[in-house]
């Protein structure tokens, strides 16, 4: 176990353990909500925001959640716009996320070899504060989770009936936003800005092929991620591979297999 003798693997797995928790307990809510394409709209604002923090020489992660938390405000004034049509919201930050990643990279020195590093993670990186940070957002979303089950609950599957039993829809929406915003930017150093969306989605549409419950939905699709962060960075170490494409790659496999297992189920 060769890995474990680098102070810069022992800080990976922490953190890729500390992610695949958090993802897929945001993921769940959006997966069910049908709104996935959130993921994407807000990496693509992160990314704008690494770039702009490159450019100015300030932590990277920081820019990131600004403007990932600026994404995700856009997005829900845009679906309350738009109103039938509200995927056009997450198109449009979109969008604009990667417009303004491409005019800020021009200001960056060294640009294509910083951005590089968050466009597909990098588990050599991460710095004390971005550790500290994984930490506090993943006991932050812990958390959350725990204390706010019932209303997550009510609000993903039917937000009418959640408003008339008086669960403020609002502000759990909001808080499910934040969230996202906060994960996608944390966790583009190790997954990559590109790729996070995967994981907030993946384990979540393989735990759906065969949970009966939204409980075990959640618990299912953490088992899920943990499987292929911790896998994806073994493999990546010895293979010599970019560990963020490794963990996508490893969960689409297991995806596309459990799909056809569930399916062979059914016959």
């Amino acid at each position: 176990m060769e890995i474990f003798q680098y102070e810069f693997m022992r800080r990976a797995f922490l953190a890729a353990v500390i992610i695949a928790v958090i993802a897929p307990c945001i993921g769940t809510s959006i997966v069910l909500k049908r709104l996935s394409a959130i993921g994407d709209a807000t990496s693509h604002s992160a990314l704008a925001g690494i770039a702009l923090g490159l450019a100015l020489g300030v932590n990277p992660i920081l820019g990131a959640v600004f403007f990932s938390v600026i994404a995700v405000l856009g997005i829900e004034l845009l679906r309350k716009i738009f109103g039938r049509y509200s995927e056009i919201a997450t198109v449009v930050v979109m969008s604009a996320g990667i417009g303004l990643t491409a005019v800020l990279s021009g200001f960056i020195k060294n640009g294509s070899a910083n951005l590089s590093s968050f466009l597909f993670g990098s588990i050599v990186a991460i710095t004390d504060f971005e550790m500290c940070l994984t930490i506090g957002l993943g006991i932050a979303v812990i958390i959350v989770s725990v204390l706010l089950y019932k209303e997550l609950f009510f609000v993903t599957f039917d937000e009418e009936a959640a408003r008339l039993a008086g669960v403020p829809v609002g502000g759990i929406n909001l808080v499910i936003m934040l969230l996202t915003a906060v994960t996608v930017s944390v966790a583009s150093r190790i997954v990559g800005a590109l790729m996070i969306s995967s994981l907030l989605v993946i384990p979540v549409a393989a735990a759906m092929l065969v949970a009966k419950s939204y409980k075990q939905t959640i618990c299912l699709a953490v088992g899920f991620a943990e499987l292929f962060t911790l896998s994806g960075l073994f493999i990546s170490y010895y293979a010599d591979l970019r560990p963020g494409g490794t963990i996508v790659l490893i969960g689409v496999i297991f995806l596309l297999v459990t799909a056809a297992a569930a399916k062979g189920g059914r016959r």
